[in-house]
């Protein structure tokens, strides 16, 4: 084998052996980790592009820090706050 690494940890033929044997006995697939962006409410969710001047998006960048969220969390967050959904 190469001098391949995952995450700084070499790759050699016993681990690709125990990659195989762990394969052929199978997963539980309700363990492995899911892929994709979370869920956010009932179903899949719908991008909206909004326009805001460099002073609002500087308040809501700050904001959002110090509330430690994403800027689309802040927005979902007022938006659920001003049309008084759950």
């Amino acid at each position: 084998m190469a001098d391949e690494t995952i995450n700084g940890t070499p790759v050699t033929d016993e681990t690709i052996q125990e990659w195989a044997d762990e394969a052929e006995v199978g997963y539980d697939v309700e363990k492995l980790r899911k892929r994709g962006r979370p869920t956010i409410g009932d179903g899949p969710g719908t991008v909206v592009p909004v326009r805001m001047d460099a002073a609002l998006l500087q308040a809501l960048n700050v904001r959002a820090e110090q509330e430690h969220v994403s800027r689309s969390e802040a927005i979902r967050e007022a938006v659920r706050a001003w049309t008084q959904v759950a």
